[in-house]
């Protein structure tokens, strides 16, 4: 069984939401990842705040970021165990973030660490 992470890609990620909005969508997450947890799926996840983000660029240069008018941020991910790549797909299109127009879930392998791919 191999680790997939479902990486939450937002159309605007500085796009402010209410509380009540952020509230309900924090239950929707928390209750699709009891789902995975049920089936003894879920490994780990997290969110990516914005605040306090630094892009580190080549030759040592450093700013601040992601910055708005970037069309695509990452909001967070988690991986799950899964037979299949396929299997994985599967738990992402329960992901509460597809309901945002634009928003999608990048579905990656992660790489083992005994050398095999």
């Amino acid at each position: 069984m191999d680790q997939y992470a479902l990486i939450f890609r937002h159309e605007d990620g500085h796009k402010v939401a209410s509380p009540e909005q952020i509230q309900v969508w924090m239950k929707q997450t928390m209750d699709w990842i009891g789902g995975i947890a049920a089936k003894n799926k879920f490994v780990s996840g997290t969110g990516l705040p914005f605040d306090g983000a630094k892009i580190v660029g080549h030759g040592g240069v450093v700013t601040d970021g992601p910055f708005g008018e970037i069309k695509e941020t990452i909001g967070g991910l988690i991986v799950v165990k899964a037979d299949s790549v396929d299997e994985a797909v599967e738990f992402a299109k329960g992901c509460p973030v597809l309901q945002g127009d634009g928003n999608t879930v990048e579905v990656r392998r992660i790489a083992r660490n005994d050398g095999t791919h």
